[in-house]
């Protein structure tokens, strides 16, 4: 905006003092031509006194001199004998401005050659023609340096008009920024972000709309928190009733299978207390440096596997690789899979973690050398929820990444997350 701001105050003021600009040239040159014009009427018509006072002095020749040397103009007198005092006219007699002056009409002629003035006098012999002429360059005399300092003038103003405009532009778009800036915060998940209240009406009621949408997000993710965690509390109370009666069959084979469908049951139910008690901000897309996340979550793990004598083979970037998911879902990624490797593989077995970027995704590679996935891929194993790996599959999902897993039978268990780079 503060660019196109810019730009329309700089055409405007531009437009502007090229109208008035181009005018003022002209009116310079026309005011200079007149100007010379004007000292050449005024030169011819000093002869012209002179020569009607002393046409028959024999001195008219010495009189006219000191004049005719002082002046600019180039001044030629003809007398009514032919002579020429001054400037040369050898083509007088031939020349069509000459016939119209003896004729007895004073006047001028402007062109490109220049200018010239022509007074004819009425003597006792008959007429004489004066002649005062001015060269186009004695007409255009200190037009180029006052063209130079009019142009340079304009650029001035119109330099200084952007100048303002930018900070105009800048005025406006600044509160615009910020504005867009909290929309960003939200965004990401920080719900306490707010606008701030500055700038343009327009802008003012654009940052009070966001900041009442900002309240009321925070508002209804809050009430759908209470209600989830409600309901998951009620859902505890029957469930210990169950795995009670549960406990009270005779049959050992159907008490050991209830027994298991409760725990699972009440698993779920964890879970969905678990997600219901973190933090609002979480709900919303984040963003965080995978490689951080991952050599941290390594570390933590690293041990345990020492313990059960486990090899640990971490291939992570020094390079900052950002994702956009939060710091504490990538993180619940990675604990799910090598909690998943710590549970169903022997002590001893060794794991793989590898995390690397190309131009538009960021990849991690979980891997052990154990006998693989036992299951089909959404089908649980025997003791368990079966809900760690979909937990992590609808985290990658929901920030628009890939999540797979290798086929079941073959050796070595590898999970492959691909997620966009932020």
């Amino acid at each position: 905006m503060r660019r196109q701001i810019s730009l329309l105050l700089a055409v405007i003021s531009t437009a502007i003092v090229v109208s008035f600009v181009i005018p003022l040239l002209l009116l310079v040159r026309t005011l200079a031509e007149d100007r010379g014009m004007a000292a050449a009427s005024q030169q011819a018509n000093t002869i012209a006194v002179l020569v009607s006072s002393l046409h028959d002095d024999p001195r008219l020749d010495a009189v006219l001199q000191p004049s005719l040397d002082r002046s600019i103009t180039q001044t030629s007198v003809v007398l009514a004998d032919g002579r020429v005092l001054g400037v040369a006219w050898p083509d007088a007699q031939s020349d069509p401005a000459y016939a119209q002056a003896v004729g007895g009409q004073a006047f001028q002629v402007r062109d490109d050659a220049g200018g010239r003035v022509y007074v004819p006098v009425l003597v006792d012999g008959g007429v004489v023609v004066v002649r005062a002429s001015m060269t186009s360059d004695q007409l255009a005399e200190g037009v180029p340096l006052a063209w130079g300092g009019i142009i340079g003038l304009g650029v001035v103003l119109s330099g200084i008009a952007v100048w303002v405009g930018g900070r105009v532009g800048r005025g406006i778009s600044r509160p615009l920024l910020a504005v867009s800036d909290t929309a960003h915060r939200l965004r990401q998940g920080e719900l306490a972000a707010r606008a701030p209240l500055a700038g343009t009406e327009e802008t003012i009621e654009l940052g009070s709309a966001l900041n009442g949408l900002a309240d009321r997000i925070e508002e209804l993710l809050a009430a759908e928190r209470d209600n989830v965690r409600g309901l998951a509390h009620r859902l505890r109370t029957p469930v210990t009733a169950l795995r009670l009666e549960a406990e009270q069959v005779s049959d050992p084979q159907i008490r050991a299978g209830l027994a298991e469908s409760v725990v699972q049951l009440q698993t779920t139910i964890d879970e969905v207390v678990r997600e219901a008690q973190r933090p609002l901000r979480e709900d919303l897309p984040g963003m965080c440096d995978a490689t951080a996340v991952v050599r941290a979550r390594v570390e933590y793990w690293r041990p345990l596997a020492e313990d059960q004598g486990r090899s640990v083979q971490a291939i992570i970037p020094q390079q900052i690789i950002r994702v956009p998911v939060s710091a504490l879902e990538l993180a619940d990624v990675v604990d799910i899979c090598l909690d998943n490797i710590f549970a169903h593989t022997p002590d001893e077995v060794g794991f793989r973690i590898e995390l690397s970027v190309d131009a538009n995704k960021a990849t991690l590679l979980v891997a052990d050398y154990g006998p693989g996935f036992p299951t089909e891929p959404g089908q649980q194993r025997r003791g368990t929820s079966g809900m760690g790996l979909e937990l992590a599959r609808r985290v990658v999902e929901r920030a628009h990444g890939r999540f797979t897993r290798s086929p079941v039978g073959i050796p070595g268990a590898q999970v492959l997350v691909e997620l966009p780079l932020r």
